[in-house]
């Protein structure tokens, strides 16, 4: 009714509302799309860099769309899944048929947008044209899906519809090259109707009889610069100059003079003039009546039309996918629901384009739900931490798409959520600073994940002071790691060294390093990643790299050893000597001296009860939550 009341049509290509069912797709946030450059790029906006652009190889606008929104809806469901991957397996084992049907796609048009412009009536013969050149194409596709075995790929083949009587019609009525407007004829072929046929000679034949009669009135007036023409205003007239203007015979009537001569009609251009110009007339309004005569009986065919367009669509995307992995070397991953995320070889599907073949550093991911839920991953900036936790996150996203993945081999668990925080930005338009929209972030996954999820987590709490950033992500890494509270599949990039002991002290969590070289005060980025710990992160390597003035980095290195000469005094509330929960509380000691502060202060006399158990509540968060799952 709402669409009905805005466009005032009748709007015959929405057939149906259909309801969206959540739980068929993963869910994916704001923060995690825009992070994983899913279809855009980070920075600029841009499609070349982002995932959509190394998949996109449609051939068509309509697989274009259907691409797009595969890559922003993940399938949720693991029969989906498989039947994208079987479907994906017999493309990329024909190549013939492969190619060819991409080429006969690319012969087609948008038939979703013509079916649109059809409906609402802004469709021109030009669209007419289009779909009948589509139509005529779907024998060919149909023809070359035969070899397939797919079950996708089968019901696509045995649901298409050539609709041989419509593109016989359209072949029959519409010429090859009709212009653009529906309302000045030239659209319709003259033999589609007869009584069309018959204005359409009548007003050929009635220019051939004007140009014959100027023959005949110059031989029988003497007048050799003698010519009919036309115009909106008089019609056809007679045109004859000053110098002969005492040659005119007695049936002209003068019509109109001019600075260099005059114009006439006589009773015989008149007749000439009537026949021609009505003819021309009933042409035209003829030819606009068949026109929307050919819409109509297109029309009747809408809900064929309309799954043809889908079908053609999902072929397009499905294509594409094919070719990318074929082209880029892809290999269909397992998907589980025991928990297992084991990648082999794994690449980041955008890096490795961008940098020629055989330069990126492939790299291992084991991950599950028991012993490994949870890995801290440290090393300097600039070695691959961002990327590697990118690559993983991309890997899973593109396994649930039902595409085939950059890695050797892929064990990828089904997820109901990824969740990712990266990077660090303010919000000024709603007043909020880079620290608060980090911790929004961060909030909002804790809040969300469930243990299926899977987590990425580039640096939390460095907005912050030392001490409050290394706080909030030791408790943070408590929190997820916990199976009571959370417990899932969680990537962990920090600078924060502190929180590799953790490894030693919560059960599910382990370290690991992006490995560097390094000579003297040079370093060289491996972009492996290995077991264990970083002995350092080479930040003032790093910034030398980046081009700080010398005076800096040395005195950067001088301040450096001071501070490491104390750090185990900086840190000492941070170490911890055994996994009881009780001795863990031991790191915040500090916090036992601030309440007994405020019990010796607090008036019990003025004390409300609603300002009582405010206090309870705030210490029992502080002292009584669980950091330690076994």
């Amino acid at each position: 009714g709402y669409l009905i009341d805005t466009q005032k049509n009748a709007l015959r290509h929405v057939r149906q509302i259909v309801t969206y069912l959540t739980g068929e797709f993963m869910p994916l946030d704001t923060a995690t799309r825009r992070n994983l450059e899913l279809t855009r790029t980070l920075r600029g906006g841009d499609l070349q860099g982002s995932l959509l652009w190394v998949l996109d190889f449609t051939v068509t606008a309509m697989g274009g769309r259907v691409l797009r929104s595969w890559i922003e809806q993940p399938l949720a469901r693991k029969e989906a899944i498989g039947e994208r991957q079987a479907a994906l397996t017999d493309l990329t084992a024909n190549t013939e048929a492969r190619t060819a049907l991409q080429d006969k796609l690319g012969g087609t048009y948008d038939l979703q947008r013509i079916i649109s412009k059809i409906s609402s009536g802004s469709a021109n013969a030009r669209d007419l044209l289009a779909l009948k050149k589509t139509l005529m194409m779907i024998p060919e596709i149909t023809e070359w899906l035969h070899p397939f075995t797919a079950q996708r790929l089968l019901f696509l083949k045995n649901n298409l519809n050539p609709l041989t009587a419509v593109a016989e019609l359209l072949e029959e009525a519409i010429k090859a090259e009709p212009p653009v407007s529906i309302k000045e004829g030239g659209m319709i072929k003259q033999d589609f109707n007869e009584e069309l046929k018959k204005f359409l000679t009548a007003s050929s034949e009635g220019k051939r009889w004007v140009a014959e009669l100027e023959q005949r009135e110059k031989e029988r007036t003497g007048i050799k610069s003698l010519k009919i023409g036309y115009n909106h205003v008089f019609g056809y007239y007679l045109e004859v100059s000053k110098t002969n203007l005492n040659l005119i015979p007695e049936d002209y009537i003068r019509k109109q003079t001019l600075a260099n001569g005059e114009r006439f009609i006589n009773q015989t251009l008149k007749e000439y003039e009537a026949i021609i110009l009505n003819a021309h007339d009933k042409s035209i309004a003829l030819e606009y009546q068949l026109f929307n005569e050919l819409k109509d009986s297109v029309l009747k065919n809408i809900d064929a039309l309309q799954e043809n367009a889908a079908i053609l669509a999902e072929l397009d995307a499905l294509l594409s996918l094919g070719e990318a992995a074929v082209r880029y070397h892809y290999v269909c991953p397992e998907i589980n629901e025991a928990g297992n995320l084991q990648i082999t070889e794994g690449r980041h599907p955008v890096v490795e384009k961008m940098l020629e073949t055989g330069q990126f550093v492939p790299n291992e991911t084991l991950l599950n739900d028991q012993e490994s839920r949870t890995q801290i991953i440290t090393g300097p900036n600039m070695a691959g931490k961002s990327t590697y936790m990118r690559q993983v996150a991309l890997i899973v996203l593109m396994a649930h798409i039902g595409s085939f993945v950059p890695a050797q081999a892929a064990t990828i668990p089904l997820v109901d959520r990824i969740f990712t925080r990266v990077g660090a930005s303010d919000d000024l338009a709603t007043g909020q600073s880079t620290f608060m929209v980090e911790m929004n972030e961060v909030a909002y996954i804790l809040n969300h994940a469930t243990s299926n999820s899977l987590v990425i987590l580039d640096e939390i709490g460095r907005g912050t002071s030392t001490f409050d950033g290394l706080s909030i992500a030791w408790a943070v890494v408590e929190f997820i790691n916990n199976t009571e509270l959370i417990g899932c599949k969680t990537l962990l990039a920090t600078h924060y060294h502190e929180l590799t002991e953790l490894e030693t002290l919560l059960y599910g969590v382990k370290n690991y390093h992006i490995a560097v070289r390094h000579d003297g005060e040079e370093i060289i980025f491996l972009r492996k990643i290995k077991p264990g710990m970083a002995t350092r992160s080479y930040g003032i390597e790093v910034a030398k790299l980046a081009g700080l003035p010398q005076a800096i980095t040395e005195r950067s290195r001088e301040i450096l050893q001071k501070l490491e000469q104390n750090e185990s005094h900086h840190y000492q509330e941070f170490q911890t000597s055994s996994k009881t929960q009780e001795e863990q509380l031991a790191l915040f000691a500090i916090e036992n001296d601030r309440v007994q502060e405020k019990l010796s202060l607090l008036d019990l006399e003025s004390t409300t009860p609603l300002q009582a158990l405010n206090y309870l509540y705030e210490w029992q968060q502080k002292f009584c939550r669980t950091t330690i799952n076994e």
